[in-house]
């Protein structure tokens, strides 16, 4: 088994560097790093000493060092699926053709790639299946699983898809280390603040008989008496038009927090502790994900919002990258050939063009 410090890792779409974070305390060290997103890049300079490469499709894999993890929170977009192939061929047009041809060059001994649950249903199912087949032409045993955040000890209920590619054995998600400490809301909040507080006649919150407590660890309690339609509203559902609209809902602090979103600029996440009203804090919110206190934040607040919501959930990504060292997965020398299709010799790889 690998000693911590002895495996290297890329770290492409890198965001704020929550996938980086997650393997450099697996023991892994970053030798390449790729961001398009400036404000991204000036946050992941404050904390890590290095400006990330930008546009991927610039980007000669050839140039890129040599490692034995590449790490990729990639965008989702549909696939071509017009081909019989439903692998590498049908990817082109897509930023994640490229990371399958930094794949094929660097032939790295695991990919951990991050998306969004809604991924298996992309493009009617058609997407998730164009990636697992692309990633088994290239050589690679791939599993993958639905994980959320909540189970490894985040107060954020927050579901995504990881995906493992291994030229070793398929990774086994059910040895990962099991997280069983519950983690709420109330955990995380700062006790001193510049907080940001609703008034009485701004809210409602329910009688607690009417509190609504999900499998997910929610608890919601109340909602933001914001102007609403009422025309076609029933008697007593007016509550339920009220939180039609995720920004109007509050949770109470014994519970789990709903997934901070992405599109989110100016904050939309409310609690109540019993007592009042707020605001979660930028801190907070950064707390949900996994980062540690003294995360350098040089963006404007309403960059911080989005970055924290593009961000990964850190202890999830952490778990899989231990499991990955554990299973052995870095030990493979050789690509597992048994299990490639006989279509995969049939690729053709096109040279690229990457700005020289």
């Amino acid at each position: 088994m690998r000693q911590e410090g002895q495996f290297k890792f890329i770290d492409l779409f890198a965001g704020i560097g929550g996938i980086r974070i997650a393997f450099e305390n697996a023991g892994g060290v970053c030798v390449f790093s790729s961001e398009i997103n400036e404000a991204c890049q000036k946050t992941y300079y404050a904390n890590f000493g290095e400006t990330p490469q930008g546009d991927i499709t610039l980007i000669n894999p050839k140039d890129i060092p040599d490692h034995d993890i590449l790490t990729a929170g990639f965008p989702c977009q549909p696939f071509s699926i017009s081909g019989k192939r439903l692998g590498f061929e049908d990817t082109r047009g897509t930023l994640f053709f490229y990371i399958l041809n930094i794949v094929k060059t660097k032939k790295p001994k695991v990919v951990l790639l991050e998306n969004v649950k809604h991924l298996v249903h992309h493009d009617r199912g058609n997407t998730i299946k164009v990636i697992l087949r692309s990633l088994e032409e290239l050589g690679y045993n791939v599993s993958w699983k639905v994980l959320n955040a909540k189970d490894f000890g985040l107060a954020q209920n927050r579901e995504r898809i990881v995906i493992v590619a291994s030229k070793a054995n398929k990774f086994n998600f059910n040895l990962m280390p099991s997280r069983n400490e519950k983690v709420f809301i109330k955990d995380i909040l700062e006790k001193d603040g510049d907080f940001e507080y609703l008034k009485p006649e701004e809210y409602t919150i329910l009688d607690e008989k009417y509190w609504k407590r999900q499998i997910s660890g929610l608890i919601f309690c109340g909602y933001r008496n914001k102007k609403i339609r009422q025309n076609g509203v029933r008697e007593n559902t007016i509550h339920l038009s009220r939180v039609h609209k995720q920004p109007n809902r509050i949770y109470y602090i014994d519970g789990t927090h709903p997934t901070i979103p992405s599109q989110e600029t100016s904050g939309r996440f409310w609690i109540y502790d019993g007592k009042v009203v707020r605001k979660l804090t930028i801190t907070e919110c950064f707390r949900l994900m996994g980062f540690p206190d003294e995360y350098k934040k040089v963006s404007a607040t309403g960059e911080l919002y989005k970055q924290i919501g593009n961000s990964v959930p850190i202890n999830l990504i952490n778990s899989v990258a231990k499991s990955i060292v554990n299973q052995e997965l870095l030990n493979a020398n050789d690509i597992n050939t048994k299990h490639i299709p006989e279509l995969s010799k049939q690729l053709n790889f096109t040279s690229l063009n990457y700005g020289e």
